[in-house]
């Protein structure tokens, strides 16, 4: 449960509801997330369902999420410090699904970019591993759903926040080239990196046309307005991603 901050953050619990919201809308997998009105005029929560544990006191597999940090070896002061293609390679021989998952963090990035979301660091992107009941080694080693995805622009000063790791040199001003060439590097087909590049943008495109707050943010309130203001900017995004 994340409760509203102060100083123009209040407005965080539905900025990251909303991210998630065209996430999941764009084809990603997410957790359940709702926005749980608090009292005394407090601005609401987002619960976020955990996806890391097992449902039920039958499942007896064992679940283990890793974050990039943990994966690359590096201490959490470093999350900031890696690559899109440094994750690439490092996820390729651990993936159980690897040309599935190196494509997904094609899309993550994409995604990334085209919501202004400057904080998907190596902590906010992990791999969920599970492992069959009695076994000593994960049958499934795939990366997580997507998570803490939030459009950081909106915040105060955030508004010229860039990317939190680079792809292919860049951590701004982003173009298709630049998302071509690191599913070159990332050993990609290029038929499948520009049918997920359309797709993507397409089915983004789509869902900000359609995507509306519950009921009771539609007042006016600081919330609702930056959220107007989000979705202004990945509007401009999408037109201007060539």
């Amino acid at each position: 449960l994340k409760p509203a901050g102060t100083g123009g953050f209040e407005a965080l619990p539905v900025i990251e509801w909303q991210s998630l919201a065209l996430g999941s809308a764009a084809g990603f997998k997410t957790p359940a997330t709702a926005l749980v009105p608090m009292p005394d005029g407090t601005p609401p929560a987002l619960l976020v369902e955990r996806f890391d544990i097992r449902t039920s006191l039958e499942d007896k597999h064992l679940l283990a999420l890793e974050d990039f940090c943990s994966v690359l070896g590096v201490p959490t002061e470093a999350k900031y410090d890696g690559t899109m293609e440094r994750i690439a390679r490092a996820l390729r021989p651990l993936s159980t699904s690897p040309e599935e998952d190196v494509l997904l963090v094609l899309k993550r990035s994409l995604f990334a970019w085209l919501i202004a979301d400057g904080d998907m660091h190596l902590k906010n992107m992990a791999l969920l591993e599970i492992a069959e009941p009695g076994s000593t080694q994960f049958s499934s080693v795939r990366m997580a759903p997507l998570y803490d995805a939030v459009t950081t622009r909106v915040f105060p000063r955030l508004e010229k926040d860039r990317m939190a790791l680079k792809l292919n040199g860049k951590d701004d001003r982003l173009r298709r080239a630049d998302f071509k060439a690191f599913a070159s590097t990332a050993g990609l087909k290029a038929a499948d990196a520009d049918t997920s590049i359309d797709d993507l943008v397409a089915a983004l495109s789509r869902a900000l046309n359609h995507l509306e707050l519950p009921p009771p943010l539609s007042d006016g309130s600081q919330g609702a307005k930056m959220a107007e203001q989000m979705r202004a900017i990945v509007h401009e995004r999408i037109e201007g991603f060539a």
